[in-house]
């Protein structure tokens, strides 16, 4: 579909609280698509929320670019579990050549529903756990640097 430019960290629709999603029709197959073309032409990126590219709908893409893996996309995602704490290093593609320090859940469990409507469930852990708290956190307006113990300016390398 169409690679959409990504918001960057100050713009006030990054803190504005995302829709439900109320039905799964032609406009939102269009997002979706659009989220994953821009997040595959985002290095580096492995997670994509519909705020970022300046759409508030509680629609995710999340892919890890493993070999055999598809990306997931999930609409309208809650996290109804969270076990345990970890802290890991943080970054976003609307806030590029920054990282902080995030203590988030060790593992969680999401729901919300795939691309036909059905309800689908996750139960993640580690990386993973981080990526979809990361992506869900946008939905409600909230950035890692909101929760971040500590940001720093990532050294370019080239």
């Amino acid at each position: 579909m169409a690679v959409r430019e990504i918001l960057q960290f100050g713009d006030k629709l990054l803190k504005r609280v995302s829709r439900q999603v109320k039905e799964i029709d032609e406009e939102t197959l269009k997002v979706i698509e659009d989220l994953k073309d821009t997040l595959s032409n985002s290095p580096g990126g492995v997670g994509l929320s519909a705020p970022q590219i300046g759409i508030l709908k509680k629609i995710i893409v999340i892919d890890l670019k493993e070999e055999d893996s598809k990306p997931i996309i999930l609409i309208n995602p809650r996290i109804i579990k969270k076990i345990g704490r970890q802290e890991s290093v943080e970054g976003c593609l609307s806030y590029p050549g920054y990282e902080g320090i995030v203590i988030r859940p060790k593992k969680i469990i999401v729901t919300g529903q795939d691309i036909q409507g059905n309800e689908v469930t996750y139960k993640v852990d580690g990386l993973v756990s981080n990526v979809f708290c990361h992506e869900i956190d946008h939905l409600s307006g909230i950035l890692y640097t909101d929760r971040a113990k500590k940001i720093y300016k990532v050294e370019a390398t080239d």
